[in-house]
């Protein structure tokens, strides 16, 4: 058997449309640079997006919605991202586009819902009893079996714990002898009990037992600081849809019928409006108690414009709710009909629910503006681009779009790799753009050869 070094592939992985999006790259003021976390130009809209995300932190923003309006490619979604990204990972952000909610098996307003529950945070505190030392003796007590036969019944197990302050002997249940059998705990193991569940979890091997061997199957841990018997505080992090999640699945019993049942169950199924106004009514008491602290987060829609009537009429009444996450919209449609009526509004959203958002404006990007987007994309690809080559990619943005250069780059170093050059020159660009059409450009030649396709 051979065992050689493996290299990391961390750096590998794929770069998506969004990879390069690190922030909104605002300075302590408050104010956008030009250039900062990988977000170019749009200095007005960065600044908008920032006093958002002061709102949100300091919790002040909750069942506020926000609307990204512009045209294709203006950076709507980098921007969605880039709040997300300066929230960090506490802060629940839930992602979606409007033709998600159409779906056979749910009706729209659930998933609505799942989605809103989705962005809405819960961190819960508790104060757990807890064993926990290296083990020092492990000895079932065991009797005959009372019904007969050769066997033992286990009715306790005495368990000495150590820290690195004393030492304890423990007379347990034979349940939790038979969890500590399954997590297959031996003299030397660190472990862990919970005094109110009996829930027994092994940590790793105490490093007092650490051979002089290079390579190792064991975890090594150090033994427990601190008593035996302590108080630990656990934070946990979960949204209301866990819950509604962990609290819809039914107990089934073990009786034919119910495990027939759950083989014929429908993959998806409705969460109850009973069911979440009673983890409601339990949340908001732990909120009161100090158990639970509430944390609204994010729910981004992305081409809100594909939502109908009816989800809009839905998202009215969410918006209003007490646990409401922020909303953030985003849409590249002027005026246009709502979906599911004859009505021709803004953005393609009711009035009602606009008068409702503050809206962010995204404007085209500049020809300066293309090429920084274009340099910091092809840095994220790692490809090497000359001056000039980068010139010609802003004049091709300024007369196509944005989306349509950066799609370019990958072509362009492929051509240039296969005439054995590392970087991309003009040229390279030049036959790319003269292979490959860009939206503008496709129709105007459909428009010139009408006759020649099928419409």
């Amino acid at each position: 058997m051979k065992i050689e070094e493996v290299q990391s592939t961390t750096k590998t992985q794929r770069i998506a449309t969004h990879s390069h999006i690190k922030g909104l790259g605002l300075a302590e003021d408050g104010t956008a640079e030009q250039v900062a976390s990988g977000l170019v130009g749009q200095e007005k809209a960065r600044e908008a997006c920032g006093v958002t995300v002061d709102l949100i932190k300091s919790k002040k923003m909750a069942g506020r919605a926000l609307l990204m309006a512009g045209a294709p490619g203006t950076g709507k979604t980098a921007l969605a991202l880039a709040v997300a990204q300066e929230l960090g990972t506490k802060v629940p952000f839930c992602p979606m586009v409007g033709s998600e909610v159409y779906s056979s098996e749910v009706k729209k307003t659930e998933i609505l819902m799942e989605n809103c529950r989705r962005a809405i945070g819960i961190r819960i505190k508790e104060t757990k009893e807890v064993y926990e030392g290296e083990v020092t003796e492990l000895t079932p007590e065991e009797r005959p079996d009372p019904t007969g036969g050769y066997g033992k019944k286990v009715t306790a197990v005495v368990i000495g714990l150590k820290t690195t302050k004393g030492t304890k002997t423990l007379k347990l249940a034979p349940q939790i002898y038979e969890s500590l059998q399954k997590e297959k705990v031996t003299v030397g193991d660190v472990i862990y009990i919970e005094a109110n569940s009996g829930a027994a979890r092994r940590v790793g091997r105490s490093d007092s037992f650490a051979t002089e061997f290079d390579l190792e199957a064991d975890e090594y841990v150090p033994v427990p600081k601190g008593d035996v018997h302590k108080k630990k505080e656990v934070v946990q992090d979960v949204t209301l849809h866990d819950l509604d999640q962990a609290n819809a699945k039914p107990q089934g019993g073990q009786d034919l019928q119910s495990l027939m049942g759950s083989f014929l169950k429908p993959r998806k199924t409705e969460i109850t409006e009973k069911l979440r106004l009673e983890i409601n009514k339990v949340v908001n008491r732990y909120i009161d108690q100090g158990i639970a602290e509430l944390i609204p987060g994010v729910l981004f829609i992305d081409e809100v414009h594909m939502l109908d009537i009816e989800c809009f009429t839905y998202l009215n009444r969410a918006l209003e709710s007490t646990l409401s996450p922020i909303i953030i919209f985003a849409t590249n449609r002027g005026i246009c009909t709502i979906r599911g009526t004859d009505i021709v509004a803004p953005h393609g959203i009711p009035v009602d629910l606009l008068d409702r958002l503050v809206i962010i404006r995204t404007m085209p990007y500049s020809v300066d503006e293309i090429i920084q987007v274009v340099n910091i994309r092809a840095q994220t690809e790692a490809l090497t681009l000359e001056e000039d080559a980068l010139v010609l990619l802003g004049e091709i943005g300024a007369n196509t779009s944005l989306r349509y250069v950066v799609q370019l780059l990958t072509p362009a170093s492929i051509l240039a790799k296969t005439n054995g050059r590392e970087a991309i020159m003009r040229e390279d660009i030049e036959e790319i753009d003269s292979l490959f059409f860009d939206a503008k450009s496709s129709a105007k030649l459909l428009a010139e050869q009408a006759d020649k396709y099928i419409s």
